[in-house]
């Protein structure tokens, strides 16, 4: 770089005239400024990673300043109320209003486009049903093959897979507090069960990904004895075996060293200091038949209490495989969670975020028209996550085969999330997803807590004023020719005519499988239970 050339002689000569006419005539603190300024374009000129700064010295600042801050610029200025992105301010409004006991109704008509292609709608009864208590509940679990079954009474809404490390401890003592006050489930995510987890007493369902943390073997295998020790502990009421998640399927996970403090560290059980690695796949098995035997141990080893998996769906023949080998062995998991590909709080790279991963709704139909062209629907329940923030949203996916829902960024919101999108960065505005002591200082948990309870209870009682006006009694009644979405400006359908349903037991006639869907027609017949590969 050459220090003589006009340009760099020309603004250091003007930053050292300024500096000097405001130091013989003016307050202190100018010719301060003016002498930090100096120092600032001085280093601009010497570092070499960034030519802006080269080029543009101090100026270059104010543009890395407003490009910092432009999600807020966006958010706050320049957004639209009704474009997800990932979620709308009216979204994000009301579960705010909810949580916080805020009135949650909206004047003057509906700011959505009702003649979009895509617009959805519930159509409603002449003759509504009596509103009903909002306390809506399914049994998940009482294995017909399990004589030790704990089956469990779960709430429709509960709490998606967070996990301490992800999420802040305060963050974590919030949810599961409003769980307890709630009596819905907290999801604990992968990342095992922390002291935070237990603390309020809230009921979990451990979620148990590849790395096995809270049950693994110092080699990162799974370990019997350390799964023992956690899920028969009576908050523990169901067991989930995660394959894959919407946010980045069939992609691994590594907690660099540096942010493995020593509770991430007791709680997932892996070395302070060293990276915290997730593999892409288990250990524990490699086939169908293999992944249910898993399962029914789990089962066993856990007291009998419900456990099942949680995938995003990918390539189809893989579930065929995994509901083939159900066939062949008997063994059937309590329940199946959907994770659709809209992605979730988890960081990942763009492309999976965008573009890998099967949406939650064409997954939910093809893992619930699986199950009943299987004729299994009636023995595994289904859960399903994905944008899931208000009662509309619940109604939607139960109507299309779920059997309940989970939220994730929900309960962020109800937390205070504002959507700064820098969970990864732990910078988190709100102390919701940082490990930065000084940061969760702000996220105050007695308050939260209520917040979250309050959430829950609030989008359960607009969804009972929701299926009254449809003249439905509970949330099981909801099916697909409740739903109606519209296609063009001048056309219609219900969603069970734009969607595929298979009837009970097709699956199983070959001489049915001609006439079905292609998804079915072309693999089903493609997998096997011995191998998650396709047959050629």
């Amino acid at each position: 770089m050459n220090l003589l050339s006009p340009r760099y002689l020309v603004f250091t000569a003007a930053i050292v005239t300024l500096a000097a006419s405001l130091a013989l005539a003016a307050p202190w603190w100018i010719p301060l400024t003016a002498a930090a300024l100096t120092v600032v374009g001085i280093a601009d000129l010497l570092q070499t990673k960034r030519a802006l700064r080269r080029n543009y010295p101090i100026l270059a600042h104010f543009r890395f300043f407003f490009e910092s801050i432009r999600p807020e610029i966006r958010q706050y200025f320049l957004e639209d109320d009704t474009v997800a992105e990932p979620f709308s301010r009216n979204q994000r409004s009301i579960v705010y209003q909810r949580a916080k006991m805020d009135t949650d109704k909206r004047p003057f008509g509906t700011q959505l486009d009702v003649y979009a292609p895509g617009y959805e709608w519930i159509n409603h009864s002449i003759s509504p049903a009596p509103e009903q208590h909002h306390d809506f509940r399914i049994e998940i679990g009482n294995h017909p093959d399990c004589p030790r079954a704990q089956p469990y009474s779960a709430s429709v809404f509960n709490i998606s897979a967070m996990s301490f490390g992800a999420l802040s401890a305060n963050a974590i003592l919030a949810l599961n507090g409003g769980a307890k006050a709630g009596g819905f489930m907290h999801d604990t995510g992968e990342g095992s069960i922390s002291p935070y987890h237990r603390q309020n007493g809230g009921d979990l369902v451990w979620e148990i990904g590849s790395g096995y943390f809270g049950c693994r073997n110092p080699d990162g295998t799974f370990s019997e004895a350390n799964f023992v020790a956690n899920a028969t502990t009576p908050q523990v009421k169901m067991i989930e075996l995660k394959m894959s998640q919407g946010a980045k399927p069939g992609h691994g996970g590594v907690l660099p060293g540096a942010k493995v403090t020593i509770e991430i560290a007791t709680t997932r059980g892996v070395a302070m200091g060293q990276d915290c690695i997730s593999p892409s796949k288990h250990s524990a098995f490699g086939t169908p038949l293999e992944m249910l035997a898993f399962i029914d141990r789990l089962r066993t080893l856990s007291g009998g209490k419900p456990t099942g998996f949680k995938l995003a769906i990918g390539h189809p023949w893989e579930f065929f495989g995994i509901v083939k080998a159900m066939l062949a062995t008997g063994i059937t998991p309590d329940f199946i969670v959907v994770d659709g590909g809209e992605g979730g709080t988890g960081a990942a790279p763009v492309e999976f975020t965008d573009h890998v991963g099967t949406p939650l709704q064409e997954a939910l139909l093809l893992v619930h028209n699986t199950l009943v062209g299987a004729n299994l629907r009636d023995k595994i329940k289904i859960g399903a996550s994905g944008k899931i923030v208000t009662a509309f949203d619940i109604a939607r996916i139960l109507a299309l085969g779920a059997d309940w829902c989970n939220s994730a960024r929900g309960f962020m919101f109800a937390l205070g999330c504002i959507q700064s999108q820098s969970c990864h960065t732990d910078r988190c505005p709100t102390g919701v997803a940082t490990q930065d002591h000084s940061r969760q200082r702000a996220l105050v948990v007695p308050d939260k807590t209520r917040r979250v309870a309050n959430f829950h209870e609030n989008t359960l009682k607009a969804l009972a004023q929701l299926i009254a006006a449809a003249g439905l009694t509970h949330p099981s009644q909801l099916k697909a020719h409740h739903l109606v979405r519209r296609i063009s400006p001048n056309q219609v359908k219900l969603a069970s005519a734009l969607l595929p349903y298979l009837e009970p037991g097709e699956l199983l006639d070959p001489s049915q499988l001609s006439r079905l869907p292609p998804v079915f027609g072309l693999y089903w017949p493609m997998a096997q239970a011995e191998s998650f590969n396709p047959v050629c």
